[in-house]
């Protein structure tokens, strides 16, 4: 199968990974998928693009939604990995449900969007295995961050404000072009919430490099880290792209190998999550097209996202 108005102050190009790497790393991950599978989810690429970003675009007007963005391991202490629990409920019998949630919850979240997913291909529910499938995406890119796993999110703990939006956003809109995303065919996983905890982990291990190099090339570069560039009628301050190329190049491939696990994990997690339903014939879904009265509930889902903006979240997440 072929696998196909000036800124004064620092742009941070929006979201997690930003809404073109979110939107690219789900529709890369249609193409790791089998037969049918393939059949349906090709032809609703869009919508699972356009989707991709949605948890993003909520975050402002649903309290519950931010902290499934991220998990700050480094609130818990050096031992983090080992002392909190994987389970939900011995998770919330060890620290309690008020201080998970206020320090992120993203790899239970996936596992619950698994099962979400799950439900949705029993019921041959084609509107809602849509749905699950590309919000799922989102949040498993999130767990591949690795300033998704620190509470110096930012770098706002080391005067690096400003490095979240330019690993996850500046980096792949430069230089994504020249990656390799042949990933390989989607493979099952036994244990979906392992496989998330096992991605956070993978994170976390790259967080003190992210911040380090990073502030060695600040150091090293006194006055040529920023430039103005125009986007429409605004310009903006960005990364400079001659410091955005040496910080990459040290990185030594760091953002393409964890938008590429992203991919990955994606892929897996959609076909399992069909493959744990009994793998349902779906042949009869092929020609899904969605209702007007669809149609209408997602536009005017989004209409209240951008109305209904009073819920505080943290700093580096802009408005979409």
């Amino acid at each position: 199968m072929k696998f196909y108005a000036l800124i004064n102050s620092l742009s941070v190009f929006c979201c997690a990974w930003g809404f073109y790497a979110h939107q690219q790393i789900n529709e890369l991950a249609i193409y790791t998928l089998p037969g049918d599978l393939l059949a349906f989810y090709k032809p609703n690429l869009n919508y699972i693009r356009e989707v991709a970003v949605n948890p993003d675009r909520r975050r402002h007007s649903v309290p519950e939604e931010a902290p499934r963005h991220y998990i700050d391991l480094d609130h818990y202490g050096d031992s983090a990995l080992l002392i909190i629990p994987k389970n939900w409920k011995e998770a919330v019998e060890s620290f309690g449900e008020d201080t998970l949630t206020a320090y992120g919850v993203v790899p239970w979240h996936i596992n619950r969007m698994y099962y979400a997913l799950r439900e949705a291909f029993l019921l041959k529910d084609p509107a809602r295995i849509l749905k699950m499938s590309s919000e799922l995406g989102h949040y498993v890119g999130d767990a591949h961050v690795p300033l998704h796993t620190t509470e110096n999110y930012n770098g706002q703990l080391t005067g690096q404000d400003g490095i979240h939006g330019f690993w996850e956003s500046r980096l792949p809109e430069l230089f994504a072009r020249d990656f390799s995303f042949l990933v390989g065919r989607a493979t099952y996983i036994n244990d979906p919430l392992a496989a998330a905890w096992q991605a956070v982990r993978d994170s976390h291990a790259a967080v003190d490099s992210v911040l380090e190099i990073e502030r060695t090339l600040t150091h090293d570069r006194p006055g040529r880290k920023y430039s103005f560039e125009s986007k429409g009628r605004t310009t903006a301050k960005v990364y400079a792209e001659s410091f955005s190329r040496l910080y990459h190049k040290r990185l030594d491939g760091m953002v393409e190998r964890r938008m590429r696990a992203a991919i990955r994990l994606i892929g897996n997690l959609w076909f399992s999550a069909w493959i744990d339903a009994g793998q349902p014939d779906i042949t009869d879904l092929l020609n899904y097209q969605p209702t007007e009265e669809e149609l209408i509930g997602r536009r005017h889902e989004l209409e209240q996202w951008r109305r209904e903006k009073n819920v505080h979240v943290r700093p580096h997440e802009g408005e979409p």
